[in-house]
């Protein structure tokens, strides 16, 4: 195990001490452009490992312990990681691989950063979780609480949804509701300056990003999609951008292994985002991605900000990547899509990179023999509205088999045989 010794501004690269993972770069703040921290080693991670001979156990992301900054021996842990690359020809979207998160142990791709944040926290004697989340963040930051035995505190607001408040509330987190997301990140602010609270999420604006430590879950996305593939890089990887810590931290994982040579390039990156704030910055050049409004009853509210951060733009112009605004009605199409062609229910946000890229594909960017990687980062009970919004209600049939086919007829266009 690399033992962390610093973090470092992910935009300027000022170096501050590890116990500073409740703040931001304070220059950068200076400058308008708040930029998150990134864990810094005193050894290239991984250096002691043959890549022919990696450990498979244990049977969750702690296998890559030599790349994380705790021992597996100390991971609060439920099993999270390993998930699949499925191979997905019928969706009609060229050479594209599907990285399918919705299998970790709470449902979403945050599972991962849980666990690394949290084993951090007990490691470092944290005695509250904290998070601020609409939904999958204050998820996984229940269980992994639950699981290492810590009160966990998730503030969210009224427009979350109610599956994924239920979800918090079963692992025992106390929930608590505020009028605006502002408003939740000041209740969480005094509780971490004030307290000492933990937190594994952003709490203050402008957001730069999650937990430093937890960030270093998502490497683990790379490191599996790079073995699965059998150690050839993707040229694209796609994924929904909320705040882009799985982003940065993908992008992470794959500079590792390219430092280490077992892999010959870091794959183009692609944000597929709601609000078009990044989109924006890449266009006109600034150094922080501006506000851009958007629908506030988004389908996609798990990365429904309107302001991207420093860290992702910075991954998306140091790879030269792109980022791809969509509609709710390219969500519902790609979640139904999805779900009927290959088997997996996304929610909606999940459902962004497909709609990024078919419009890439469309345009000539991502090139039809690219070998393209798309992140779904969460499973569809999560939020239904989607499939609500799609498909026709269920029909009510209370006689015999003439009228259930002609229910089926008319509601679903099946012709009996």
């Amino acid at each position: 195990m690399p033992n962390p010794t610093a973090l470092a501004c992910v935009r300027c690269g000022a170096r501050f001490p590890a116990f500073h993972f409740a703040s931001d770069c304070s220059a950068c703040r200076a400058d308008q452009s708040p930029a998150n921290l990134s864990v810094m080693y005193d050894v290239l991670p991984g250096r002691e490992l043959n890549r022919a001979h990696l450990p498979l156990s244990p049977a969750s992301l702690w296998r890559w312990e030599a790349f994380l900054p705790a021992e597996a021996k100390d991971a609060i842990t439920l099993g999270e990681g390993n998930t699949p690359l499925l191979r997905v020809p019928a969706l009609g979207l060229g050479d594209l691989r599907i990285k399918d998160e919705t299998r970790n142990p709470t449902w979403s791709f945050k599972d991962r950063l849980a666990s690394v944040a949290i084993t951090m926290a007990r490691c470092l004697g944290a005695k509250v979780i904290a998070s601020s989340s609409s939904g999958n963040a204050g998820a996984a930051a229940a269980a992994y609480a639950a699981k290492a035995g810590l009160p966990c505190i998730v503030f969210t607001y009224k427009h979350a949804t109610g599956a994924l408040i239920a979800q918090m509330r079963a692992y025992g987190a106390m929930v608590v509701l505020a009028g605006s997301p502002a408003e939740r990140w000041r209740l969480q602010a005094e509780g971490v300056h004030e307290l000492g609270w933990y937190p594994i999420s952003p709490f203050f604006g402008p957001a730069v990003g999650s937990n430093p430590f937890g960030m270093e879950g998502y490497k683990t996305i790379a490191y599996e999609i790079a073995e699965a593939l059998d150690w050839r890089t993707p040229d694209w990887c796609v994924l929904p951008v909320c705040y882009g810590d799985a982003l940065y931290g993908m992008w992470k994982g794959f500079e590792e292994l390219r430092a280490l040579g077992w892999i010959e390039r870091t794959p183009r990156f692609v944000a597929a985002e709601v609000s078009g704030s990044l989109a924006a910055a890449l266009a006109s050049g600034e150094a922080m991605p501006p506000v851009r409004m958007r629908n506030a009853q988004t389908l996609a509210t798990s990365i429904g900000a309107n302001q991207g951060t420093v860290q992702a733009l910075e991954v998306l112009r140091r790879c030269n990547g792109h980022a791809v605004t969509v509609a709710d009605d390219e969500l519902m199409q790609w979640v139904v899509k999805l779900a009927r062609t290959e088997g997996i229910w996304a929610e909606p946000a999940a459902a962004a990179p497909f709609a990024a890229i078919a419009r890439l594909r469309l345009s000539g960017i991502i090139a039809p023999d690219a070998l393209t990687v798309a992140l779904v980062t969460a499973g569809g009970l999560k939020d239904a509205r989607a499939i609500d919004a799609a498909l026709p209600a269920p029909p009510l049939v209370t006689g015999g088999l003439d009228e259930l086919l002609q229910a089926l007829r008319q509601t679903y266009g099946y012709g009996h045989a």
